[in-house]
């Protein structure tokens, strides 16, 4: 949906603060500006779940964290813990990175595993919570040729996943043949292969939607991202993409 007012835009926006540095006051500020603007979640790290819950809780904002970030590479039974403790602390959203390597080496199936194994431990925790927990998988767009993008978003529709989302903001993907960086953020291109990829996959009927995020720092790079597919930006600069649409 291509946002018509401010309203709307904001709707879409996870208002993100995952540095390593974040401090109480940070994710208190990060609270305070999301619930001002109406933003649809915060993203924070896990162990800022249960006071950004606190500071949340009833104001329609969700709480989203991050699991196995940003590399990816923890054993599944230890991303699955992990999401299980963040959604009975109180989180509604997880944002799981794949394991990177298993993509690589196309191995789909264990990719699918891996992905399953939070998928299930996050619906099972949200039984005693009283809500529907979303999972979204973050495939690290820049570490991957374009036929593995297409291969994780099917994993990953297969295993239940929600949302497909492009990106940490964390890669260090270096640089192409010719010498020009790679983007270690969301680009138009690979929002609308993910989009179109999880529209044809299997199963039928299902929808998933694509989280876009990484570099996303104002408003034109925010609605090229939503006309490309998105239909959920992790962003930063959330309150500086608001402010510069024009309804």
């Amino acid at each position: 949906m291509i946002p018509k007012t401010k309203a709307e835009l904001a709707a879409m926006i996870d208002h993100t603060q995952l540095k390593a540095a974040a401090t109480e006051a940070d994710i208190l500020k990060l609270c305070n500006e999301a619930v001002e603007n109406s933003f649809a979640s915060v993203c924070v790290n896990p162990v800022w779940v249960p006071f950004a819950f606190s500071k949340l809780n009833g104001t329609g904002v969700k709480v989203c964290t991050v699991i196995g970030f940003p590399l990816g590479a923890n054993a599944s039974y230890i991303k699955a813990e992990e999401a299980k403790h963040a959604v009975l602390q109180g989180a509604e959203e997880v944002d799981m990175v794949i394991n990177v390597g298993f993509a690589k080496a196309h191995n789909y199936k264990a990719v699918q595993e891996d992905i399953e194994a939070v998928v299930k431990a996050a619906h099972d925790a949200e039984r005693t919570q009283g809500y529907k927990a979303l999972i979204k998988v973050i495939i690290e767009t820049c570490y991957l040729t374009d036929e593995e993008k297409v291969a994780v978003c099917k994993a990953a529709k297969k295993a239940g996943a929600d949302f497909v989302k492009t990106s940490t903001g964390f890669g260090t993907p270096g640089k192409n043949a010719d010498g020009s960086a790679i983007p270690n953020g969301a680009t138009v291109h690979d929002v609308a292969l993910m989009r179109k990829t999880v529209d044809e996959a299997e199963p039928a009927g299902v929808h998933v939607f694509v989280k876009a995020s990484g570099g996303i720092r104002d408003t034109k790079t925010a609605l090229d991202m939503v006309a490309a597919g998105a239909d959920r930006l992790g962003v930063s600069a959330g309150i500086a993409i608001v402010t510069g649409f024009t309804e």
